[in-house]
């Protein structure tokens, strides 16, 4: 017989509708300017095919950052524990949960992609966003321009991803077919996106008006490379000073316990459980690392200089 109690729980797709509202409430009762990216708003406007959003997806400036997660703390979410090697995973977002609804949120007080300061590109992507009823909630989200700028850099991260190629050639279209090339241009050059949106906004003719396209941040760089798991540490240890390698590669191989949360929140930590997790982990490393040695092949053609890049921009 079916429990009463599961008839009540939230289904994903509820969940992330509602979690919209209930973002967007407390950000106004905190006079927190607030918006939405990618997930639902972006299939109602016409920039992503449908599909189900599992989480919702925030951008708040980062003077703001901790303010909505005071709001949200009040209202039972609890952050997620995060590794702290932030020279392997520089850190853009803060993930929430609650142990009452299904679905978790990402606070984003950056975008990687974006060089400029965050708190400024903020300001800049804020100037374009506008209304949107979702949830029975008037939601802040971007424009047409500035979100199909988000999603094709979320989407460049990972082109070796068919998702990922097929995103792109969707977005790519539209914006020939709604002619948002000069707005995505201006709002790449005020975000200076630039270097990262290159391949996306080459494919459509478009050429930066100072007639160069600026070089792309390490950290850019460094996640293109990292496509598998283990290499973003590897490449952390290859452009870290020397004083600094051994504390990485310690954390490397033994990485804190609740680290593992990250992903699973209900992961077994005890002895057991832990067996369990390292050897899962170690297992799909091993399985990578034909493909780690062939994708970070560019970095040893760098040379030590470009090992010796230093801390990644954040």
């Amino acid at each position: 017989m079916q429990n009463p109690a599961d008839k009540t729980q939230l289904s994903i797709p509820e969940a992330v509708l509602l979690g919209h509202a209930l973002v967007q409430r407390v950000a106004d009762s905190l006079g927190i300017r607030a918006f939405f990216i990618k997930g639902p708003a972006s299939v109602v406007q016409g920039l992503r095919l449908p599909k189900m959003s599992v989480d919702v997806d925030v951008f708040v400036n980062p003077a703001d950052l901790e303010a909505l997660l005071g709001g949200l703390r009040q209202r039972g979410w609890r952050e997620r524990p995060v590794d702290p090697d932030e020279r392997s995973f520089p850190r853009h977002s803060t993930t929430i949960d609650h142990p009452s609804w299904p679905c978790c949120i990402d606070v984003h007080f950056r975008f990687p992609g974006m060089e400029a300061a965050p708190g400024d590109s903020f300001d800049v992507m804020w100037a374009h966003t506008e209304d949107l009823e979702l949830a029975g909630q008037e939601v802040r989200v971007p424009s047409k321009a500035l979100g199909i700028l988000i999603l094709a850099l979320h989407a460049l991260r990972s082109t070796h991803l068919p998702a990922c190629r097929q995103e792109l050639d969707f977005l790519a279209e539209l914006t020939e077919q709604e002619d948002h090339t000069p707005a995505i241009v201006d709002i790449s050059t005020a975000t200076s996106s630039l270097a990262a949106m290159r391949p996306f906004l080459e494919d459509l003719g478009s050429q930066p008006e100072q007639g160069a396209w600026p070089d792309a941040s390490t950290e850019w760089r460094n996640r293109l490379l990292a496509k598998e798991p283990g290499s973003a540490r590897i490449i952390a240890i290859a452009q870290a000073p020397l004083r600094e390698k051994l504390d990485i590669l310690s954390r490397a191989i033994f990485p804190p316990a609740d680290s593992f949360l990250n992903s699973n929140i209900y992961a077994d930590l005890s002895y057991a459980g832990l067996l369990k997790l390292h050897r899962a982990r170690w297992a799909r490393f091993l399985r990578s690392l034909p493909k780690i040695v062939k994708d970070l092949s560019p970095l040893r053609r760098r040379g030590p200089a470009a090992k010796s890049a230093g801390q990644p921009r954040r």
